[in-house]
């Protein structure tokens, strides 16, 4: 990690997330962010949702099993996955954000999008948080955006888009060495217009990244953790690094998520973004008694 300063505290942050309205998540411990996919092409057919009212079922059952974040998206990020229309996107969402928030006031509600008209109507119409796979370089007015929308921000790393990413795996440098110059260059650009910013970290499992390299970065994400010291979401739940491998398909893929998820855990993730939210949950808790014993 030559020339890669630890100490810049442009680089650190709190370990909390604050809302507008003065809602606050402490992340100095781990948390559960429970998937709803308002989408009919996410890969886990298990996490499709189309009614209202399967949104909502399913927002409850999550939120009484202990999430702490529901993170709603209208765009499947699979590999090789149909691009939408912006217009298309908003009509999956917003009526999901509203039903949401109308039924449960308070809780933390995360849009996952990669636009920025996206995520400032999903805001105005109940979500208080942006998870964008893109990192602000899908759209230009995503920072600027998030900036006067003042609401936390997950920054993802990924090349390409959800259809290129795949041939996009070759890195000339040490893998963890590209993520963290990655993280200070966008952190630089998205502090330069709002420095309060509240923001998580997300490696990006599968993005634009091999098994292989996928496996890497779950072993070495206390480095990332070391050298930027902000709060890591690791979302790997039943995706193709955890089901392939054992000759499996995404609907058997629940045992190997909390293998994987108990290694991201140990390695300093304070968000895992999972489809089974209580599994999930029971998986943090006995780690937390186990480590605190």
């Amino acid at each position: 990690m030559t020339g890669l300063s630890a100490q810049d505290t442009l680089f650190r942050g709190r370990q909390t997330l604050r809302c507008p309205g003065g809602s606050v998540l402490d992340l100095s411990r781990p948390r559960v962010m429970g998937i709803l996919n308002v989408t009919p092409d996410s890969f886990f057919a298990g996490s499709r949702l189309d009614a209202e009212s399967e949104v909502l079922r399913r927002a409850e059952q999550m939120l009484d099993a202990g999430a702490a974040i529901l993170d709603l998206g209208g765009y499947s990020s699979r590999p090789g996955a149909e691009d939408i229309s912006p217009d298309e996107e908003l009509r999956r969402v917003l009526p999901a954000c509203e039903a949401i928030r109308r039924r449960f006031p308070q809780v933390f509600l995360s849009v996952d999008t990669f636009r920025a008209r996206v995520a400032d109507e999903a805001v105005q119409a109940g979500a208080n948080m942006i998870n964008d796979i893109g990192g602000g370089l899908l759209d230009e007015e995503m920072f600027p955006t998030v900036a006067r929308l003042k609401v936390p921000y997950v920054l993802m790393h990924m090349r390409g888009t959800p259809q290129t990413m795949t041939q996009l795996t070759d890195y000339d440098e040490d893998l963890v060495l590209s993520l963290t110059r990655y993280f200070r260059d966008r952190l630089t650009a998205l502090r330069a217009l709002w420095p309060a910013a509240d923001v998580v970290l997300d490696p990006g499992i599968g993005f634009a990244k091999t098994p292989t390299q996928s496996y890497e970065l779950l072993r070495r994400l206390p480095e990332l953790r070391a050298v930027l010291d902000l709060p890591l979401l690791v979302g790997l739940s039943r995706k193709t690094l955890v089901w392939k491998p054992l000759g499996l398909t995404p609907d058997a893929a629940l045992p190997g998520t909390i293998a994987l998820n108990t290694l991201a855990v140990l390695g300093g993730a304070r968000l895992v973004r999972v489809h089974d939210v209580a599994e999930a949950v029971q998986t943090v808790r006995l780690l937390e008694n186990t480590l605190s014993t």
